[in-house]
Formats: C-alpha cells, sequence, structure tokens
C-alpha cells in the first residue's frame, strides 16, 4: 500500500492521528492496495463541529460580496490546480478523459454561478406590505449554521462541492463527509477552500471506514452545532439519514436514487432518440443516478428503434463504458440480467473492445413490468426497452414508479412535449437529449424515492436559510 494516507481536515490542519481507524483501499480491477484514509472517530467528529462552530460566528456576518471575491478565487484555484485534481478523479473514478476533465468544468460552472449569485442580492433583506402604513417589515435571510454535506463517490468532485459549496455562499460553514471509495477526491475538493483563502473551519473533511458508517453519522447529526444535512446517495441510506435527522429535528436534503425513463413518440427521430438514449446509460458505464433506465417505444416502431439501437451499441459502449467502481456492482447486474432473460427478454451485449476488466454495455429487449430491471436501480451500463400501444399507458408506467428524477422525452413536437410533461412525476424532463443533464443554475432534485429540495441556483441558497422577520412600529 502507499505510503500516503489521505487525512481528515480539521480546523484548516491535515490529521492523521488515530492508526486504529486507518484503512485501506484496493484497486476495483485485481483488488491490489491503492492508498490508505484516516478513518474518523467520534473525537473528529467533535472537533469538527466545533471548529465549524467557531468559524460560524464570524463567518455568518460576512457580507454577500466578501463571499463572492473568495468564490471567484476558488474559481481560480480550481483552475490553476485542473492537472492534479484530473489526476486525482480518473484515478478513483476510473474514468476517460473527457469525463474528468467536464467533471473539472462543471466544478468550475458551479463556483462561477455561486460568485454571480453573490452579487445579484438574492440574499438581501425584503420588504413586505404590512397593514399598518406607519409601519415598516423587514426579512432577513439568515444562515443555519453548520451544514453536514454526505457526498457519494460517483462524480465525486461535483458533488463533494456541491455538498459545502451553496451552504458556504450563504454564509453557513459546513462539514463534507466523504465516501470511502473516493477519498483523495473529496479530500481534493475540501483542500481546494484552504488554498483559495477560506478561513479555517469553514470547510472541514471527514471520512471514514464503511463500518463505521452509522455510528459516526449519527455522532455528527446528534451534535447541537449541525443545524442541516444534505445527502446524495441511494434511497435506502437516505430514508436512514432522514429518520436519524428528524429524531433530533433537523432538516435534510435529499438527492437519492433514480430509476429514469425515456418516452419516444410517434414523432420521434429515431436515430437521435437511439444515440441519446445509449448515451444516457452508457456514460460513466451507468454510474449516474440520472442514468437512461427505461426507454419507452411505440409498439408499431419497436424493431425500428432496435436495429438503430443496435447499429449504434459497439461504438458508444466502448467510448463510453469503462470498470465499475463498487465492488458490488457486478453481482447486482447479473442478477438483474438474469432475472430479465430467464423472463423472456433478449440480453444484447455490446462487442469486447479487448480493454481487460471493462464492461461493456447491454440491451435488454422485450423489458416487462414483471423483471427486477423494471424496479430496480442497476447503476450498470444497462437500457431496457418496452413497447406502448398509447401515450396515456407509457405515462402510467413512469408515474407508477416509485422513483422520479430525470426523465427524457424524443418528438418533433414541442407543443405535444409540453402536455405530457407536465403529467410526468419527475424532477427533470429533458426534450430530445439525454436523461442525464445537470447544470449550476439549474434547480436539480426528484420527486417521491427520489428525495426533496433543490440544489443548484438560488434554489440551492435558500435551502441553507432561514427567515427572520422585523417589523418597526412607530
Amino acid at each position: 500500500m502507499k505510503d500516503y494516507i489521505v487525512p481528515v481536515i480539521i480546523d484548516g490542519l491535515d490529521v492523521v492521528d488515530s492508526p486504529e481507524t486507518v484503512f485501506g483501499l484496493n484497486a476495483p480491477i485485481d483488488g491490489s492496495p491503492t492508498w490508505s484514509a484516516q478513518g474518523a472517530t467520534s473525537d473528529h467528529c467533535a472537533l469538527a463541529a466545533e471548529s465549524s462552530m467557531r468559524a460560524f460566528r464570524t463567518w455568518k456576518s460576512t457580507t454577500p460580496s466578501e463571499r463572492m471575491r473568495l468564490f471567484q478565487k476558488l474559481g481560480e484555484t480550481i483552475s490553476q490546480n485542473a492537472p492534479a485534481f484530473q489526476t486525482v478523479i480518473q484515478e478513483e473514478l476510473l474514468c476517460p478523459d473527457a469525463v474528468a476533465e467536464a467533471h473539472i468544468g462543471d466544478c468550475l460552472d458551479l463556483v462561477e454561478k455561486l460568485a454571480c449569485l453573490l452579487g445579484s442580492g438574492v440574499l438581501d433583506p425584503i420588504q413586505p406590505e404590512v397593514r399598518n402604513p406607519d409601519a415598516q417589515a423587514i426579512v432577513y435571510k439568515q444562515p443555519l449554521g453548520v451544514i453536514l454535506g454526505i457526498a457519494p463517490w460517483n462524480a465525486p468532485s461535483i458533488l463533494g462541492l456541491r455538498a459545502v459549496a451553496a451552504p458556504v455562499a450563504a454564509g453557513n460553514c459546513a462539514i463534507l463527509k466523504g465516501s470511502e471509495l473516493s477519498p483523495r477526491t473529496h479530500c481534493f475538493v475540501a483542500n481546494l477552500f484552504r488554498l483559495a483563502g477560506f478561513p479555517p473551519g469553514v470547510v472541514n473533511f471527514l471520512v471514514h471506514r464503511p463500518s463505521d458508517a452509522s455510528a459516526i453519522y449519527e455522532t455528527l447529526i446528534s451534535r447541537p452545532e449541525i443545524r442541516k444535512c444534505n445527502f446524495t446517495g441511494s434511497t435506502a441510506v437516505g430514508r436512514h439519514i432522514a429518520m436519524r435527522a428528524a429524531d433530533h429535528l433537523k432538516p435534510v436534503l435529499l438527492e437519492l436514487g433514480g430509476k429514469n425513463f425515456a418516452l419516444v413518440l410517434d414523432d420521434a427521430d429515431l436515430d437521435k432518440a437511439a444515440t441519446m438514449v445509449l448515451m444516457g446509460a452508457m456514460l460513466n458505464t451507468g454510474q449516474i443516478c440520472m442514468s437512461t433506465d427505461i426507454v419507452l417505444v411505440p409498439s408499431k416502431l419497436q424493431e425500428q428503434f432496435y436495429l438503430h439501437l443496435e447499429r449504434k451499441l459497439d461504438s458508444l459502449s466502448s467510448a463510453l463504458v469503462r470498470r465499475h467502481v463498487h465492488p458490488q456492482a457486478n453481482k447486482r447486474i447479473t442478477s438483474l440480467l438474469q432475472d430479465a432473460q430467464s423472463k423472456g427478454a433478449t440480453i444484447v451485449k455490446a462487442a469486447d473492445d479487448g480493454n481487460p476488466g471493462f464492461e461493456v454495455g447491454r440491451i435488454i429487449k422485450g423489458l416487462s413490468k414483471d423483471m427486477a430491471f423494471w424496479e430496480e436501480e442497476s447503476f450498470g451500463p444497462i437500457v431496457g426497452v418496452a413497447s406502448y400501444d398509447n401515450v396515456d399507458e407509457a405515462i402510467g408506467w413512469i408515474n407508477e414508479c416509485k422513483y422520479g428524477l430525470s426523465s427524457a422525452i424524443f418528438t418533433t413536437s414541442h407543443h405535444a412535449t409540453l402536455k405530457v410533461a407536465q403529467k410526468l412525476e419527475v424532477g427533470a424532463v429533458h426534450v430530445n437529449s439525454m436523461t442525464v443533464h445537470d447544470e449550476a443554475s439549474l434547480p436539480h432534485g426528484g420527486y417521491k424515492n427520489s428525495g426533496w429540495g433543490r440544489f443548484g441556483g438560488h434554489w440551492a441558497l435558500e435551502e441553507f436559510v432561514q427567515t427572520q422577520t422585523l417589523i418597526l412600529n412607530p
């Protein structure tokens, strides 16, 4: 194992002081040791919470303009450190150059948008009308305190930054709790704030052994300094996060799992639809909460659509699919494919491009509602195809799903799309494009079991402030 130990960051300092909780990481392809990380202890949790609260007492009084300038500096710091950032992302995410570069671009976009919002007056007090003409009301937007941000491994740079950037921009301090599968990237994100000149304690960083997950979360969420938690990850874990936070009367922002449908209408450009569906399913090896899982096609167009999909499968799989990062992925995906095949589906597999350890994309032809893949997240490069007889039937299937994160509609009629889109119980509808789409200026989140609350734009800032009403009477 490499000598380097990923530290926790508390009060501006790297901390590696508890050898009993240092844990190792193994390469996904062959299980060989890579590097190790300092697992957080209850003492680290207490120190991080106390540090962030000390910093908050001063940070909450900084003006939006002061914070704007620091976020501008954060953007410069990301650009200056882009080569090292890209290396860390690729080593942990096992992604091609283009994906890592896009992730860094998204990080820059997020920071730049927040800097612009801080200069826009969105956090300024407002003056509503009141009954008494001689009185004056002022509503202030005040930060909450210390925010716990829990980020996943599948897009660690973007989602790690997103977990803490908006809270800090709104005047809070934050603790980034990183993933044990991507501790270097999450530590890198936290360190960027330090390099950009943010005061010690404004962003602290913790990571822990997998076996300590529940204990560390319980320790943190029970701390009086922690006022809100945001979490991006699975619905099962999100449910636990919400339950324990509720016990302590603390709100949460949850961006959870998805089972994302693409709906092909009668008038769609089938060639374009096939390209976008496969890209949405294969990008980042399907390890995205917004990945395209199921495409619904008119029965009369099904065979024609299959031809378009199969013609493009090999090239797009080769370009977009690499290795699974999570150690349980292969077992879960194999089970879903075997179940579908046993119930009558045909599995079409992309050609092996000769890269050892790489996965390949797959299409499930003849997907039906009795197959496990219809309900369960695969988090792999697979798309299932089912046919429908009328649009209302297809809309019903989408809305029956327990998830509601992202969707796509393929059509040449935007007018028809407006009617269909407003019937879908999902957080986002993308017309003639992938289900995978997220921008820093847009609200991002889901319906139903895909969570609640919104990241992105001024909606994210609103998640991390509370209002105080002041009425001035004569």
